[in-house]
């Protein structure tokens, strides 16, 4: 083969391979810490100001005076940010919006990946139980539509056998 077709070859397979590649859905203007809301429920001062994404399900939403609070379960993320619901939860924080959101737009229930910058705490309650929730200021949120963990493109091999039946 000659090596002008074969560069040829080795470049549109590369482009074919990333083509298909999981691209993220946010991006961080910073560099993203990796630590979990339980991390930062226990040191809140030394992830202040820290720069995350975190993904989870919706489980409540507060509309306040100036600012609307969506509290999440966490879910570890998967290398296209899709929250993990099977990988078991990583604790709770409150999504701070600015201004009012419809309770339409971010029902109970919804996964959402999101980046945004650490904002402090909030002592609450969960059940009869106290809790610490990590605020975070949102940048950007993406909210995942209803089965979208089913949506995983699947790759297929096989190899088989005819037969001929007279």
């Amino acid at each position: 083969m000659k090596p002008a077709l074969l560069w040829l070859c080795l470049i549109a397979g590369t482009m074919l391979l990333s083509a298909c590649a999981a691209r993220p859905v946010v991006v961080a203007g910073a560099p993203v810490t990796a630590a979990l809301p339980s991390d930062v429920a226990a040191e809140p001062e030394r992830y202040r100001g820290a720069e995350v994404i975190w993904g989870g399900m919706i489980l409540a939403v507060e509309n306040r005076e100036t600012q609307t609070e969506v509290t999440v379960l966490a879910y570890p993320l998967d290398t296209a940010q899709r929250p993990v619901p099977a990988a078991g939860t990583r604790g709770r924080f409150i999504i701070v919006l600015p201004g009012y959101v419809e309770r339409h737009d971010y029902p109970d229930g919804l996964f959402v990946t999101l980046n945004g910058r650490l904002a402090g705490t909030r002592a609450g309650q969960v059940g009869a139980h106290d809790y610490v929730f990590p605020l975070v200021e949102a940048a950007h949120v993406h909210r995942w539509p209803p089965g979208f963990q089913f949506d995983r493109s699947q790759w297929h091999f096989g190899v088989g056998i005819g037969v001929r039946i007279r």
